[in-house]
């Protein structure tokens, strides 16, 4: 990219503006809310992963952000513009799940021909390159893998060259090689400073590649913060012994202990204090063995910080 284009580019988004600024967003469906009186805040530059059970509103939020929906109350900025504004500029880019790809047709000529609908867009060899498409450029979007439909969705998510990209569980159906060679691709393309905001079921995605993790559940947001500043929010920790090894009803009325559950042949115990348990557990179970400790995994927090917030009905 030209340095030329850089400046054209940047300035169409206002320096001081949030990336995004979500205040009091609410939205229903009938007799089903969606979206409870949201409040988020995306620094431009920041990427944010987002985490919510079916029904927590994500895609809502998405489609609020992107100007595909209208709130019921509370408003919606992106660069200090309204959503329709930053998508008219090309400052956002997006690559939907459900998103439909246009059928009977190339993946070659379906680039071309999105490609002359944008004002600046990236030349198309480097779109080609960073989604990875050379090998099935000739391939009818309707004999696409799943893998390969998402990375050519990713390919027309940054064609426009945007400040902010919203990923709605972009590596869905990519094997493991082919996500991380996505996550690679993705981050090469923020190294600028660009924004992006992604919600993923795979909670080792969030926690590896996501500046900051917002937890949405029954549409409120219940914990934003670093993954290890979500994790906190679990307390304890958790001790695993051969099942065998020890009398389980005797564990149970050890101090510190909070919960036990059977793992195969993995006893876990999971505990307020797990010092005092392990001391318990040398003293009083002297055949113990194969002892690990572990702290609290986001998904043990994810668990707990959703559990409570029911949604009225996956949306």
């Amino acid at each position: 990219m030209q340095p030329s284009e850089v400046v054209t580019r940047r300035s169409v988004v206002p320096d001081a503006a949030p990336a995004i600024e979500i205040r009091g967003l609410s939205k229903s469906y009938g007799a089903v809310r969606a979206l409870r009186g949201l409040d988020l805040t995306v620094s431009p530059g920041e990427i944010v992963a987002v985490l919510g059970p079916n029904g927590a509103g994500k895609s809502t939020a998405n489609e609020m952000i992107l100007g595909l929906a209208q709130p019921d109350a509370g408003s919606v900025s992106v660069f200090g513009m309204s959503p329709h504004e930053a998508v008219r500029r090309g400052a956002v880019g997006a690559m939907l799940q459900a998103g439909a790809l246009l059928s009977d047709t190339s993946v070659k000529d379906l680039l071309a021909l999105m490609h002359g609908l944008h004002a600046r867009p990236l030349p198309l060899p480097e779109i080609v390159e960073r989604a990875d498409l050379a090998s099935f450029l000739a391939t009818k979007t309707d004999k696409l893998s799943g893998g390969q439909a998402q990375r050519l969705r990713y390919a027309l998510a940054i064609m426009p060259d945007p400040e902010l990209l919203i990923l709605d569980e972009p590596t869905v159906a990519m094997d493991v090689e082919i996500r991380r060679a996505f996550w690679a691709s993705m981050q090469d393309f923020t190294d600028g400073g660009r924004t992006v905001l992604f919600a993923t079921h795979y909670l080792e995605e969030a926690d590896a590649v996501a500046d900051r993790i917002v937890v949405l559940a029954a549409g409120q947001v219940v914990a934003d913060g670093t993954g290890a500043e979500i994790r906190s929010l679990v307390a304890g920790r958790t001790v695993a012994v051969a099942a065998d090894s020890v009398d389980v009803e005797v564990v149970r009325t050890f101090p510190g202990v909070a919960e036990i559950e059977t793992s195969g042949a993995r006893l876990k115990i999971h505990a307020t204090d797990s010092d005092q348990v392990l001391r318990q557990l040398l003293d009083r179970c002297p055949q113990v063995r194969d002892i690990e400790v572990t702290s609290a995994k986001l998904e043990d927090a994810f668990l707990s910080l959703t559990s409570t917030h029911q949604p009225d009905q996956e949306k």
